[in-house]
């Protein structure tokens, strides 16, 4: 399905952008070659994170529709 492999590669790189960048800036600080510290770990992430979407993305919808129909009685 076009439409969720998009949206699994927006939010994947998203998501995977500002934790990698996070994590990497805790672990390593403003080191001479932390763009190439963080660019590595992102590589990995980002199809991590699209492939976790992609799985997820059905059993997240599903728990907050329940969620949400729990919440408006």
């Amino acid at each position: 399905n076009i439409p969720n492999l998009i949206f699994a590669a927006i939010m994947g790189g998203l998501m995977s952008i500002s934790i990698t960048l996070a994590t990497t800036l805790v672990r390593v600080g403003f080191a001479q070659d932390f763009f190439w510290v963080w660019l590595e770990v992102w590589a990995v992430a980002y199809p991590v994170a699209m492939i976790c979407i992609l799985i997820y993305r059905p059993f997240a919808s599903k728990l907050t529709a329940s969620l949400v129909k729990k919440l408006g009685r």
